[in-house]
Order: structure tokens, then sequence, then C-alpha cells
């Protein structure tokens, strides 16, 4: 059972994956992850949560949002839409099980500010929009912005993470 299974409380049926996504593990060959957020790209351990700072769901990146727009950084397949629109699963072509969480202490908002634009089973490609939250909307009502994108079976592989500045669609995050 996979990381998604587990969030999603079943064993995921062979099935219901999309034809185009392999259920293989991660690439030998280099794999790059793409911004999901215009804003300031800084490690996954600069995240003001325990949970993402040291890694228990996975190593990757964090995003400052500068705007509210969600992109897919990687073609694959949406494994999970949480039913708070707060945080949303993929999978990568390469294998990759990859977790996008809006901002912190996001689930509490019950999907107040947020618009999401894909199911779970599409299939989707680098830079398209997967959803909107209005920041305006949400900024005082929970503790951070921050919105970490993990990698959560790196399998002993190495993640590279280019901080500063980023438009969403930008490369990131190597994974060797």
């Amino acid at each position: 059972m996979g990381f998604f299974d587990f969030l999603k409380g079943k064993k995921k049926q062979e099935e219901t994956v999309a034809a185009t996504v392999e259920q293989t593990p991660v690439a030998e060959a280099l794999v790059t992850l793409a911004a999901a957020m215009d804003g300031e790209i800084l490690p996954v351990t600069e995240t003001p949560d325990p949970v993402f700072s040291q890694k228990m769901m996975g190593d990757g990146y964090a995003v400052v949002p500068a705007n509210g727009t969600v992109v897919s950084p990687v073609d694959g397949t949406v494994e999970l839409v949480f039913p708070t629109k707060h945080a949303i699963g993929l999978k990568s072509v390469d294998g990759l099980d990859i977790i996008i969480h809006v901002g912190l202490d996001t689930v509490q908002l019950q999907g107040e500010g947020f618009e999401v634009f894909v199911n779970q089973g599409d299939t989707v490609t680098r830079g398209q929009k997967l959803l909107e939250v209005d920041l305006e909307a949400i900024r005082d009502k929970v503790p951070s912005l921050v919105t970490p994108v993990v990698i959560s079976n790196l399998e002993g592989k190495e993640v590279e993470v280019v901080t500063g500045e980023a438009k969403a669609g930008d490369t990131v995050v190597t994974v060797k």
C-alpha cells in the first residue's frame, strides 16, 4: 500500500491508474520538478511546520506564494484531491509521489478560499493549473501561507533545490 493509498484509506486498484502513468519505481535518470506557484522558493527544511521541515512527509521545496495560482510541477496523474481542497497528490510519469500542501493548517478552512480545477484520476501536464486560492481571504486565518511541495517516495534519491524567486513552471528541483 503506497502513501496515497493510505491517505485514501484503501488499496489502489490497478484499473484506476491512468494508462499514461506507469507503476514503476522512481526513474534512474535525472528528474526535474517545476515551481508549483510564483514566489520565493525555499528548501523544505525552512517550512514553519516540523512535519515538513523535518522531512517526515518527504523532501522537496516550499514556496512563499506571490499569488494564489497553483500549477502541476510535473506531467502525471492526480492521485488525490483532499476534500478540503488545501492539498493535492500527484503521481509523476517518472513514478514520483508528490504532495502540494497550500499553506499551513489550511485543512481547518474546510475548502474556504480554494477552487480546484482537476479531479482524482485526471492526467495533468507540467504547468497546468490545478487550483486557485484566495490568499487575501485566508491570510489572517492560518499561521502561514508557505506551501510545501514534497516527494514522498524518493527511495534514496537526492534532491537539489534552486532557491530564490521563481515563476510557476520554472524548474526548481532536480532529483538524482
